[in-house]
């Protein structure tokens, strides 16, 4: 991006999350040993996907009646995505899933505090504004911006492996009475800076991964929040309601909660013999 209004941000992972309805009753009815041999083919498919440098996948069981399951693949290209989904709709386990929604993005890191000070710079530049030259240039700024310490790995870090998570989308408004995007630049990024404090008062409670999917779904940004409290979400999500970003500019689509299992428990999920499990040896706080 080059236009002075608009942020530059950084990509990572590319993510998909798939939402599902479970049958259970059709698949209590099925013989257990069959019920077995479904599971291991699935945690089998799962762990292909998970088992690489160019993946993640995480499942979580969800509370409530807008879906059962959820499935988020981590991917470091597209077409990642497009092979998760297949590899997973060719399970014999998908004839008791039931598609309930799902959402397509790309992880995001916001460098509005970055934006201007790299366009403040290029102002100086000796080259005419947008050539090869002052592209290269601009390039390079933003590269090292993302190389700041606070950025540390975030772009490409794995699915956070906390016990409670919490997704949902959101826009930002743009009627014609309030518009986000008739701000001047400078106002969004104090907004967004003052926002910002809030989740980091936050830290070691959350961990936060914004999404961008602008061009990919129907809200602009994805929101995953994991935590070790499930009452951090309803803490933090409140607090940032009375924050003008999201009290006067902010929308929201369906939150969806649950639990995070590791992947050899989904027998355990699937058969409804207990809350399934996260097995985790040291917990990841970000």
């Amino acid at each position: 991006m080059r236009h002075p209004n608009v942020p530059e941000s950084l990509e990572g992972w590319w993510i998909l999350h798939r939402l599902f309805s479970f049958d259970r009753l059709s698949w209590d009815r099925l013989p257990e040993a069959e019920r077995a041999e479904i599971t291991g083919e699935a945690v089998a498919a799962f762990e292909s996907l998970k088992n690489s440098n160019d993946a993640d996948v995480s499942l979580a069981q969800l509370l409530g009646h807008k879906a059962d399951l959820m499935l988020t693949h981590y991917s470091r290209d597209f077409d990642g995505l497009a092979h998760a989904q297949m590899v997973i709709d060719k399970l014999r386990l998908s004839e008791y899933l039931m598609a309930a929604s799902s959402y397509v993005s790309v992880l995001e890191l916001g460098m509005y505090d970055a934006t201007a000070k790299i366009h403040a710079t290029m102002a100086q530049s000796e080259h005419k504004p947008h050539s090869p030259e002052w592209n290269a240039a601009f390039d390079k700024l933003v590269v090292e911006a993302g190389n700041a310490p606070h950025f540390g790995g975030r772009l490409w870090a794995r699915v956070p492996q906390r016990r409670y998570v919490c997704f949902y989308p959101m826009d930002k408004k743009r009627g014609e009475s309030v518009n986000w995007y008739t701000l001047p630049f400078e106002e969004r990024a104090r907004l967004m800076m003052d926002h910002g404090k809030i989740g980091r008062s936050y830290h070691g409670l959350v961990t936060q991964v914004i999404s961008g999917s602008i061009g990919f779904d129907e809200y602009e940004w994805g929101v995953d929040l994991y935590s070790d409290d499930p009452m951090v979400f309803k803490k933090l999500i409140y607090e940032m309601r009375f924050d003008e970003a999201s009290s006067k500019y902010g929308e929201f689509g369906d939150f969806f909660s649950g639990v995070q299992f590791s992947l050899d428990q989904l027998r355990t999920y699937l058969d409804g013999t207990g809350v399934p499990a996260l097995n985790v040896l040291q917990p990841a706080h970000a």
